[in-house]
């Protein structure tokens, strides 16, 4: 699938955090390969991209603010950018798995959580709103999670997770109405990839209906479509990977 941005211009500056993850490479993928784009800036822990011409890697660590800080500043000497992309997401690891009763439920895990899922992407838009151009069309787009809808919780379980990306709707639903007060043309969203083939998903797959388990670049390749759909009446909502809106 060719990447054509129909309502962003040329010459697109991105940045793309969580670069080095499955879903990062995805977007990466697409963006490397469209005429439209002329600049990534690939930003992971590791520090780590593909080798191209049009992507310049970063380590960046968005659990710690000066490290944000330090990247924010050194990205805001190249110049703006279109579109800022959070590729991010904490589920399992480390002897930690999503909770199934309330009896599992661990303070350090929930801290973890929220860390990744919340507070990390809060701070990274604190300090990389600033860096989006003000005079077009802008997105900035955290990885979001159908789960953390309280509305569509039909369910129970994963307590840390739902409570995590739930805040984190929250928080984009926020920024989103300070920030579209002086940039008009900005868009800010959170994005379900839907079940994506990558280790956070691996432990679940399983009971993933068949077709619906996704490749990194197809569920990457769709989102893109939705940043492109998105207008700034759209801002501050959560979109299945489709297109189709979430509520929170």
């Amino acid at each position: 699938m060719t990447l054509h941005l129909n309502s962003m211009g040329d010459a697109l500056r991105v940045i793309v955090i969580g670069a080095s993850g499955g879903i990062g490479q995805g977007f990466i993928h697409h963006l490397r390969h469209s005429s439209q784009v002329t600049e990534i800036y690939a930003l992971s822990r590791k520090g780590t991209a593909p080798s191209c011409d049009k992507v310049t890697p970063m380590a960046f660590d968005f659990t710690d603010e000066g490290n944000i800080i330090a990247a924010a500043k050194a990205l805001r000497a190249s110049g703006k950018f279109d579109i800022i992309i959070l590729a991010t997401g904490w589920l399992h690891g480390e002897g930690v798995s999503p909770e199934k009763t309330l009896r599992a439920l661990d303070k350090e895990a929930f801290l973890k959580s929220f860390t990744f899922n919340t507070i990390g992407p809060a701070l990274t838009a604190k300090h990389f709103l600033s860096l989006l151009h003000r005079d077009r069309k802008t997105v900035f787009a955290a990885l979001s999670a159908r789960v953390g809808s309280i509305s569509d919780n039909r369910l129970g379980g994963w307590y840390a997770y739902r409570a995590a990306k739930a805040a984190l709707n929250m928080t984009l639903k926020t920024l989103s109405l300070e920030h579209g007060r002086r940039f008009e043309h900005a868009i800010i969203a959170g994005l379900h990839p839907g079940t994506v083939d990558t280790p956070l998903s691996e432990p679940f797959q399983n009971a993933v209906p068949e077709g619906k388990l996704f490749t990194p670049e197809f569920s990457a390749g769709k989102m893109l479509s939705v940043i492109d759909a998105l207008t700034p009446d759209d801002s501050g909502g959560l979109y299945a990977w489709d297109g189709a809106p979430i509520a929170f």
